[in-house]
């Protein structure tokens, strides 16, 4: 058994307790048990009203997702939430911790909702490649109206206690005890039901609703899932209940077992897997309580408002006074911006202004339990300020690069103990962006990797654990997949054509768009320190290098791969046009055009291949997590479940094919990843 339910008497009211530990997933065993327990109720002469309420410290977190892959085993939660409103007595849905998905569509077949502070609800299911199956595209729109239906929904937005109250999505707060109050709430619906499904949506302006539906389907890239929910969220009160809900069923059904669905449910695990890294049972992180970041930047900036809107008292150091003062102004913009848009309270705001403290002396540091360097990426400047930041840090707390691509063990060599010692790989903007790899060298403790995962969570991210490799796991993967891009401009392509095959593949951006957002004289600065090594047998493109040297370094200076004008939309550039040309002539390289097909099967491949070698080599500890950096790093497309998942997918000897190429291609220093011995496609 995966978890029951326990029927206790308080009086005239029946408790059903749900008990699926950890978090009282849905599962076959526990909707058989809700029937049986909900029947037993309904029998009993001596009981008047009925309490679902989850043990421990969560109602349902949702349901098991284990079961989507196989034929769901009856009963299913539509004919538990059946039982609920046809019972002749009504239930109370007693929620804390989580009711989500399954869970809060439990809660709304029940007569009232009632939530203890801190309590989470709403229908993340769109997140996972599917919709609300069990009634919550019919249900919610009627006790938030379509518009915010549509944008919860789509968005698989987790709602507060608070503001779930202000919406209608429950009843009630608990002040007290929840289940006591909940027994009284239930026994004050006595002799009626209060139907969720019975009520009319609210009345609202049919523009205001179409708008939301293009902004989430927009948002949603216009995925099948997305589509689906609007669709019936829109159709509530223009189609009978029965049929709504009918509807409904079948297209989560269809859903449930598309590829997409499958794809979206191995990143959802995959990232869970990520997240406990290769830490040693039982091996407890550090405790840490304060921050200390060394450069004060656009990252330094960006790490230090990440520990702050997470509640930890954190110290900025810099011997620049005007990057000080800049850093100054932009946190405090942000805090007071995060707490206008309700991200942060008002006192979580405060809190957070409170505990900022910006200064230029090394020796602020020295309370720091994590301290993280976010200078400019040369090892020279980086060794010398660990040098001095080891004179003054506490000799147990935890010391960490946030470098992208040097060498971690080379820096660590500056400090007396480099089992202390780790990369915290942040991506910009630092506050904002979830994935952050978490970097051993060769000498961290599994103590410090486990520190640094756990800082990783404490702060919202999403960690991944990562070899100390030249440029660890994404940006390795990205340089291979910008080199493979770069090449197909000499080859006949133009950047806006290679841009357009990759966002239509489902990138957000392509990678010359990209390379102009972030700068291009960020990579520039990487090959020129490579240059010594590079292997003159190596296909190199010259091209990036001059447009720098032109001084077209992305949009910072109106001009990059795309030229900006005073509206900032890219445009295509004849000057850029000339100078692709023109180092095609120089190689003797024939022009021709490249299809969409073609650019797409060769930046794919160049990923793919790349990603083996990772994983091959160790960099990264299993094949999800590359899936998982790719995808939050990245903007490889979530609902592919990340490029090794895609090429799983693959017909295995036409990808292999097309690796082959790639690295044939890329000349000397490419090597040809074995994709069937990394375990990355099934033969």
């Amino acid at each position: 058994m995966s978890g029951t339910v326990h029927l206790q008497r308080e009086g005239a009211v029946g408790i059903l307790v749900i008990d699926n530990p950890p978090v009282n997933a849905g599962s076959s065993d526990i909707r058989k048990a809700l029937l049986a327990c909900i029947a037993e109720v309904e029998a009993d002469a001596a009981l008047a009203a009925g309490v679902l309420i989850g043990a421990g410290k969560t109602f349902i977190a949702g349901s098991d997702l284990r079961e989507f892959d196989l034929p769901l085993a009856t009963p299913q939660l539509p004919a538990v939430i059946v039982a609920l409103e046809g019972s002749a007595k009504p239930w109370v849905a007693a929620l804390r911790g989580a009711a989500l998905g399954g869970g809060y569509e439990l809660a709304l077949g029940c007569d009232a909702r009632i939530a203890a502070a801190g309590t989470v609800v709403g229908l993340p299911e769109c997140g996972l490649g599917i919709i609300p199956g069990a009634g919550g595209t019919q249900k919610l729109p009627r006790l938030v109206g379509k518009v915010a239906a549509i944008s919860l929904i789509t968005s698989g937005r987790r709602v507060g206690a608070e503001e779930a109250l202000k919406r209608g999505m429950i009843d009630a707060l608990a002040l007290g005890d929840l289940r006591v109050e909940a027994a009284a709430l239930a026994l004050s619906l006595v002799g009626r039901k209060v139907r969720v499904i019975e009520r009319d949506a609210p009345t609202e302006d049919e523009a205001a609703i179409e708008a939301a539906a293009r902004k989430a389907a927009a948002s949603g890239r216009g995925r099948p899932h997305i589509l689906s929910a609007i669709r019936h969220i829109r159709a509530v009160g223009s189609v009978p209940a029965a049929e709504g809900l009918t509807a409904e069923r079948a297209d989560f059904q269809d859903l449930r077992i598309s590829a997409e669905a499958k794809a979206l449910r191995h990143i959802f695990f995959a990232e869970r897997e990520a997240a406990r890294g290769a830490a040693p049972a039982g091996l407890k992180p550090a405790p840490f309580a304060s921050f200390g970041i060394l450069g004060a930047g656009t990252m330094g900036a960006g790490i230090a408002l990440a520990c702050l809107q997470r509640g930890f008292a954190t110290t900025v150091v810099d011997t620049d006074p005007a990057a000080i003062g800049r850093a100054r102004t932009r946190i405090e913009e942000e805090i007071t911006k995060s707490s206008t848009a309700g991200r942060l309270t008002e006192a979580e705001a405060d809190a957070a202004r409170a505990g900022l403290t910006l200064g230029s002396d090394m020796a602020l540091l020295a309370g720091s339990d994590v301290i993280i360097e976010a200078v400019i990426e040369d090892m020279t400047v980086k060794q010398q300020l660990f040098e001095a930041i080891d004179k003054v840090a506490r000799p147990d707390a935890l010391l960490a690069t946030n470098t992208s691509y040097l060498d971690v063990d080379a820096i660590a060599a500056a400090v007396a103990d480099p089992g202390r010692f780790i990369g915290l790989h942040f991506f910009s903007p630092a506050n904002i962006m979830k994935l952050l790899e978490v970097v051993g060298g060769t000498r961290s403790t599994p103590e410090a990797l486990a520190t640094g995962l756990a800082v990783a969570r404490a702060l919202g991210k999403q960690p991944v654990q990562a070899g100390n490799a030249f440029g660890f796991i994404g940006n390795r993967i990205y340089a291979a997949y910008r080199t493979a891009c770069e090449f197909m401009l000499e080859d006949g392509a133009m950047p806006q054509d290679v841009d357009k095959a990759m966002t239509e593949f489902g990138f957000a951006m392509g990678p010359f768009a990209v390379a102009d957002l972030s700068g291009l004289d960020i990579a520039w600065r990487m090959r020129q320190q490579q240059a010594p090594s590079r292997d003159p047998a190596a296909r190199y493109v010259h091209i990036p290098d001059r447009l720098c040297e032109a001084g077209r370094l992305g949009r910072k200076t109106g001009a990059g791969y795309y030229s900006y004008g005073a509206a900032g939309i890219p445009q295509p550039d004849p000057q850029v046009e000339a100078v692709i040309v023109a180092a095609s002539a120089e190689k003797g390289i024939e022009r021709r055009r490249l299809t969409a097909e073609e650019i797409q099967r060769r930046a794919l491949a160049a990923i793919v291949n790349e990603a083996a070698l990772v994983v091959q080599q160790g960099v990264a500890l299993r094949p999800g997590d590359v899936d998982v950096v790719m995808v939050n790093g990245y903007g490889f497309p979530r609902w592919t479940g990340g490029p090794l998942h895609w090429a799983g997918t693959q017909e295995l000897a036409q990808l292999a094919a097309d690796c082959a190429a790639v690295a044939a291609a890329a000349g000397a220093g490419r090597e040809l990843a074995d994709l069937a011995a990394a375990g990355i496609l099934k033969s």
